[in-house]
């Protein structure tokens, strides 16, 4: 059950505010719909109730707000706008990705596309799938953790007429299993067939909050649909039968053989067409909009419209239209001739409310304890009069972490085919540019198989490791995955720490290959001695795999500071040009000690002895980092984590 209270956006300048002081409840085993024109203020309500904007408000999603929730993600399934993801990920890629963010198994993936009906497009990717598909990709994906309500913004647009019974037949068989379904719709007859609760906005206030059987009877217009050869006698017919009674029933011959007669009934339009002989090919009741004419000139969300009555003239219905219920007798913001919607050419049968066959609950039954519209705005402007009892502030709540942060990290890094292009071409260049040094000569052996000129301030590994890094955070802000329209990936130090792993191991493996494929591709154009194993190769190992997978790290930490891939390259880039240089000038000068190995120093400064000569590991670690560039990388990364410690905590205060 979802309890939305005073739902109020933050003020637009010089204009009213899209959403004031909505409230409405959405109950369980129910489909209830938002309704309202373009401009209206659903999706700004949506918004304001997934705590993804800022206002006033309170939303209860079966007793708990949003923040309160554990894992919002298994209560809430959310669909707002296209699907986010990279345009490269597979549709099964991105699944099995969202899979281990939500924390449910990967079979869940397999299971979900099955009953979306996308197991023959598991293998397609994101970016070249159909307006249609995409939607089905959407609600699979808010499906995926079975959560017990699913809040969808338009989910029927642009879908074509079979999509749209397979959309809503899912959503009725969801909310008859008991789950709960909010969804936003601007045609009024879509809302009255789909829908067992209809909420109405008109101009970000509510207008209506009404049983699916009211909403049609007062908002929408019963009219009989006639088919005959002889349409436009049939209409005249009709219209003079009416005058004649002083009858309120209105014909429109709407073209061809087709007929629209408003305040009538098939019994009566059957009987004057049988009277006069004329052929009847279709005779039926249809829920029609409010009449020709209805929805033209409607004024946009911005446009200031007088009001009902102004310049003394009376608001009235059109020809045949029902009376005004108590509901907008009450309420004096809604006009009773006004439309509920947009004029739609389609016609609805009312035995088509539901694609399972069922009827809309009596308005007896499904008449809940709200009250009326009318007398709830009434007691928001005596309660804005008294200054007192304003809803609690919203404020914007960070992305939700994933639940399995490794796991979500391997499969984000896979999914997509940019980390094994920046691979190949790493190993491609590397390899060049070793057979050039060899060529020239003047290259040590360990700049050699490193691929690494001395005019280049780092080798294509170190680059193209810190890319990789890089690439970790930047996908994910332009594509975000963990969170509906977010835009940005949650500063978790789990996360990171995932992030930092598989990085750094992509890392080790593109370093490690870097030197066998240069010195395999050396071995075959120079022979044997130009890749001879040197005697110092542990530490020249241990130097190599460190700058690299420094590198990468790098990167990771300056994307998840900056948000952004470029900036992370930038940082990569920047510490041997900048950084190094300024490690010279901080350490140049006489030493003002003697230089003793610091192996020697723990031996005399410990009474125990290291295990396995752990000194000389220790020493051989504190050697590279007094190099300049190891200096610079370990000055860079310490630097970059108190940035991103920083930022992370900052954001959690606000």
């Amino acid at each position: 059950m979802i309890q939305a209270t005073g739902l109020t956006s933050s003020p637009r300048k010089e204009l009213p505010p899209a959403v004031d002081d909505v409230s409405f409840e959405a109950h369980a085993g129910r489909v209830t719909a938002l309704l309202g024109a373009p401009g209206a203020g659903k999706t700004t309500a949506l918004r304001l109730m997934l705590e993804l904007q800022r206002g006033r408000g309170i939303t209860y999603f079966r007793g708990r707000p949003l923040h309160r929730i554990p894992h919002p993600s298994r209560e809430v399934g959310v669909l707002l706008g296209d699907v986010p993801g990279h345009p490269a990920r597979t549709v099964r890629g991105h699944l099995r990705m969202l899979c281990a963010a939500t924390g449910v198994p990967a079979r869940r993936a397999d299971e979900i596309l099955e009953a979306a009906g996308l197991v023959s497009l598991r293998d397609e990717r994101l970016g070249t799938l159909s307006r249609g598909m995409d939607r089905r990709l959407g609600l699979a994906c808010a499906l995926l953790p079975d959560p017990h309500t699913l809040v969808l913004d338009e989910p029927a647009r642009g879908l074509s007429a079979a999509e749209n019974r397979w959309l809503y037949s899912t959503l009725r068989a969801y909310a008859a299993r008991g789950g709960t379904v909010l969804c936003t719709t601007a045609d009024p007859k879509e809302a009255a067939r789909i829908a067992d609760h209809v909420v109405t906005l008109e101009r970000g206030r509510l207008v209506a909050d009404q049983a699916a059987a009211d909403f049609s009877r007062t908002r929408l217009r019963p009219r009989v649909a006639v088919r005959s050869p002889h349409a436009a006698r049939l209409c005249a017919l009709l219209a003079q039968e009416a005058r004649a009674t002083r009858r309120s029933v209105e014909a429109v011959h709407e073209g061809g053989n087709r007929l629209c007669v408003y305040g009538s009934t098939c019994a009566d339009v059957g009987e004057t067409a049988f009277r006069h002989g004329i052929v009847v090919h279709q005779l039926a009741d249809e829920v029609g909009d409010m009449g020709p004419g209805a929805g033209a000139g409607e004024p946009a969300a911005d446009e200031k419209v007088p009001p009902a009555g102004a310049a003394g003239e009376p608001t009235r219905p059109g020809p045949g239209a029902p009376p005004p219920t108590d509901d907008t007798a009450r309420d004096p913001d809604h006009h009773p001739g006004a439309p509920a919607g947009e004029d739609s050419p389609a016609s609805v049968s009312p035995s088509q409310k539901a694609p399972d066959g069922s009827k809309a609950p009596d308005a007896s039954v499904a008449e809940d304890a709200h009250p009326a519209p009318g007398a709830r705005s009434r007691r928001a402007a005596r309660t804005r009069d008294t200054g007192a009892g304003l809803p609690p502030p919203i404020s914007v709540r960070p992305a939700p972490r994933p639940l399995r942060p490794l796991r979500y990290e391997i499969r984000r890094a896979t999914g997509v085919g940019t980390g094994f292009l920046v691979g190949a071409a790493v190993l491609v260049v590397s390899a060049l540019t070793a057979v050039l040094l060899a060529r020239v000569g003047h290259t040590p052996q360990p700049r050699l198989l490193a691929a690494w000129p001395r005019e280049l301030p780092l080798p294509p590994a170190a680059l193209g490791a810190g890319l990789l890094g890089a690439l970790a955070f930047g996908d994910e802000f332009r594509h975000p995955a963990l969170a509906a329209d977010r835009g940005t990936v949650p500063r978790r130090l789990g996360l990171l720490t995932a992030k930092l792993l598989v990085a750094s191991a992509s890392a080790a493996v593109l370093a490690v290959l870097t030197v066998g494929c240069d010195a395999e591709l050396l071995h075959l154009v120079y022979g044997r001695e130009v890749v001879e194993v040197p005697a110092d190769w542990l530490p020249l190992s241990a130097g190599w795999l460190g700058l690299v997978i420094g590198c990468a790290c790098a990167g990771v930490l300056a994307a998840g500071v900056f948000r952004s891939t470029t900036a992370g390259l930038a940082v990569v880039v920047a510490v041997p040009l900048l950084v190094v240089p300024l490690v010279h000038k901080v350490t140049e000068g006489p030493a003002v000690r003697t230089p003793v190995p610091l192996a020697s120093r723990l031996r005399d400064g410990v009474p125990l002895r290291w295990p396995f000569g752990g000194e000389r590991h220790l020493d051989a670690v504190l050697r590279l980092i007094a190099q300049p560039v190891g200096g610079a990388l370990t000055l860079s990364l310490a630097a970059l984590l108190c940035a991103y410690v920083f930022t992370g905590l900052r954001s959690r205060v606000r």
